[in-house]
């Protein structure tokens, strides 16, 4: 099934606050910019990129040269074809849910399908839920707020302990500064008695507004109802969507379908060589990464 760029045209009819000579404003800025793939940056980019910044034109500015600079720089932003690379994806469910939150925000659901530790590589589930987010948007535009659901019913401490820090460090900043979205909540649900350790070893990555987000929901609690509508999960959650196997079957099917979409969003890289002033590095972003990992560690 392939999938057709939501028209930017509607996005002025969803978004009052939304200007042509912003997003003019900013096409003209984006040439300016050497280093800046600006030839394959559409409207509908610079138009995500304006909402999810309330329109601020300079901060704008700087969210999409971080943004792609940070796509160039992070691993989950290479290697995006759907192929035997990304098998290890299909033990989770990562997918976006139709019915929309109690207010108004759209959710995507993320849910580990096969247990075996063995088969669970970090790097290649935030690569497939950063595949499955931008086709998402290119499909259906701004949205006023984006929650995600992690179901833990599965996670072990085995999982936890697999979790590598380098790409979860990428993964938060990427998510908490530079992607084009409204993130407005974040939940973990059925989460098993070990949730804590797993918060207190990705904490030094996320920012105060990112652990006001965070809510923790308990096994057997009722809690997420609160802001998503019971019915709108797949069976294994108590819902009343499809189940979790035929939902990821679903997901990627789209994806493969849609592969001249990651060929073209493969071009939006910047050319560091080119920028004005002082490369950046990953050394740049985090310059004491190694140091900040020496006490984090799992019992």
């Amino acid at each position: 099934m392939s999938v057709v760029e939501f028209s930017y045209q509607k996005e002025y009819d969803k978004n009052p606050e939304l200007k042509v000579e912003d997003v003019m404003m900013i096409r003209i800025w984006l040439k300016e910019q050497p280093h800046l793939p600006h030839s394959f940056i559409t409207d509908l980019d610079i138009i995500l990129a304006l909402h999810c910044c309330g329109f601020d034109i300079e901060m704008t500015k700087r969210v999409i040269d971080l943004n792609y600079t940070l796509r160039t720089l992070f691993t989950f932003y290479s290697y995006r074809q759907p192929d035997k690379s990304l098998e290890t994806a299909y033990t989770w469910l990562v997918t976006p849910l139709i019915t929309p939150t109690l207010k108004g925000y759209r959710a995507v659901y993320c849910h580990l399908l096969d247990s075996d530790t063995k088969k669970f590589v970090y790097s290649d589930v935030v690569r497939s839920f950063m595949m499955v987010m931008d086709l998402w948007q290119y499909e259906e535009g701004t949205w006023p707020g984006v929650v995600i659901v992690v179901n833990m019913a599965n996670v072990t401490i085995g999982h936890v302990s697999g979790i590598d820090l380098n790409v979860a460090q990428q993964f938060f900043y990427f998510l908490q500064k530079a992607m084009f979205i409204r993130l407005k909540e974040f939940h973990f649900i059925n989460a098993p008695g070990f949730v804590d350790k797993m918060l207190s070893m990705l904490k030094p990555f996320l920012t105060l507004e990112m652990l006001e987000m965070l809510k923790v929901h308990q096994v057997g609690s009722d809690s997420l109802d609160r802001y998503i509508p019971r019915a709108a999960l797949p069976k294994e959650a108590g819902g009343l969507n499809k189940d979790c196997t035929t939902l990821r079957d679903e997901i990627w099917e789209k994806i493969k379908s849609n592969s001249h979409f990651f060929d073209e969003e493969a071009k939006k890289r910047v050319d560091e060589s080119k920028r004005p002033g002082t490369p950046i590095t990953i050394s740049s972003i985090f310059p004491s990464m190694e140091s900040s990992f020496k006490n984090l560690c799992i019992d």
